[in-house]
């Protein structure tokens, strides 16, 4: 196993390796020159996320689809991810984080766009979407969707369900006393009892969730920082002039050379917002929409919540508690490094964070468990909707109660292999998001219909 694992590490290495990280991040430039910008209209997609459209058709709301979204990419990657990277990359790692999410807006607008572009609609009337269908009737390559869809299917039960799991069982067992198999088996419980009514029990659950756990965690960012407000301005300069030249940052933080510091801002902010990986496409095509832009802008604005916002107050935090306690928080890394700057907080400060960590992780399973279904249903139609959530719900206890470090890297690897399929669809239909921004966003046509419905396929 141990080889085994060795192997996965090494294969994992090279696929979010420089090659990776250039295609990505030069997807996301590319896509925001062919869209002329579209993140200016940022807070048009928040605002439109909040501003239902009950005339138009599909299985949820645009918001609903975006807390699905945003469910299954606000995770302990916000958390502990951001710690990581600043442990690899020195405080500058935050602003290349920060830079990839506001290039990456561009294309979470573009997948979303062409995900409502291609959706279908199943033998059960509900809308089918993502690369695989984008891939398969945009490109006319199924091959690829079909690819798209396996990675993704295998990769839901690690990346989404077993080391989300894992973590809510190791901070409930380590906080409180709890028996991992014990955490497992309420998880299993509540994780099935919404899983099986299926999207729209899933958003309905994370509609009510998401802006709480985001609202609880940001509130706690901002009493930290309010407490730590003598070294926020210190904080933002030493990200800002790290990002450059790492080594000046001084004391209190880990030496790092410029190349080391921009791969670790821009892999972890990858992972965390998910740009480019394909997924969150998969439950914006079950929104309720006139047009491909109008939702593509309101999952654009999940990426300005998570990155612009989520990762960069965590950022704030974690620096300024540096720079307050270099000599308390020296050698402390990732989860623990995040945990020793919340205890500025007294009782309330850990609790917060503990929440947080059990709550993001959760989401995450939810989120997830429908990126997953869709994929089943790509690759063996409806009658394998139930067997999935059956076998979804009985991993997430698997995952509580064993250890994951070899899940964790395949399920890395399958991510990035998600990916490639998902980056052929977005630069090969690149034309497509141009045009259709064209007549929706910069017509001001927002309200405008679209011309075809989505057609009924034998699934």
């Amino acid at each position: 196993m141990a080889a085994f694992n060795d192997f996965v590490s090494t294969i994992n290495g090279f696929v979010w390796g420089p090659v990776m990280l250039v295609l990505l991040f030069g997807t996301h430039v590319f896509l925001t020159i062919r869209t002329g910008v579209i993140q200016r209209k940022t807070f048009t997609g928040v605002k439109l996320s909040i501003t239902p459209d009950k005339e138009a058709s599909g299985d949820v709301s645009g918001f609903g689809a975006l807390a699905t979204a945003l469910a299954a990419t606000i995770g302990t990657g916000n958390i502990v991810g951001v710690a990581t990277a600043i442990g690899m990359g020195g405080p500058g790692a935050v602003f290349w984080m920060w830079l990839t999410g506001l290039f990456g807006m561009a294309t979470k607008y573009g997948e979303a766009l062409l995900a409502i572009k291609y959706r279908v609609r199943a033998k059960d009337g509900s809308f089918i979407g993502g690369p695989m269908y984008a891939l398969e009737r945009g490109l006319g390559q199924k091959w690829l969707g079909i690819i798209f869809a396996l990675f993704t299917g295998i990769a839901c039960f690690g990346i989404g369900n077993m080391t989300q799991g894992n973590s809510i069982a190791e901070s409930v067992n380590g906080t409180f006393g709890v028996p991992k198999i014990a955490t497992g088996i309420v998880l299993m419980i509540i994780t099935g009892l919404v899983i099986l009514g299926g999207v729209k029990s899933i958003a309905k659950v994370c509609e009510k969730l998401i802006p709480f756990m985001a609202g609880l965690y940001i509130l706690g960012c901002v009493i930290i920082c309010i407490l730590n407000a003598s070294y926020i301005p210190e904080a933002f300069m030493t990200i800002i002039k790290s990002a450059f030249n790492p080594a000046a940052a001084g004391g209190g933080f880990v030496g790092a050379g410029v190349v080391m510091c921009i791969r670790a801002g821009i892999a972890r902010g990858l992972f965390t917002n998910e740009s480019g990986l394909g997924s969150a496409p998969i439950v914006d095509a079950a929104a309720a929409t006139r047009n491909p832009s109008r939702q593509a802008l309101i999952s654009m604005s999940g990426v300005f919540w998570d990155t612009i916002v989520v990762c960069l107050l965590t950022g704030l935090v974690l620096v300024s508690a540096i720079l307050k306690d270099p000599v308390g928080l020296n050698g402390l890394e990732g989860a623990n490094l995040t945990s020793g700057a919340f205890n500025a907080i007294p009782i309330v400060g850990p609790a917060v964070l503990t929440f947080g960590l059990i709550t993001f992780a959760w989401s995450t399973i939810l989120g997830w468990s429908y990126y997953g279904e869709r994929a089943w249903v790509y690759l063996a139609g409806t009658k394998s909707i139930m067997p999935f959530r059956i076998a979804w719900t009985i991993v997430v206890l698997v995952g509580c109660a064993i250890e994951l470090k070899v899940v964790w890297n395949v399920a890395d690897t399958l991510n990035a292999c998600m990916a490639f399929p998902n980056l052929v669809a977005l630069l090969g239909l690149s034309g497509v998001i141009a045009s259709e921004t064209k007549k929706y966003v910069w017509s001001n046509n927002l309200d405008g219909w679209m011309d075809d419905e989505a057609p009924m396929v034998d699934k």
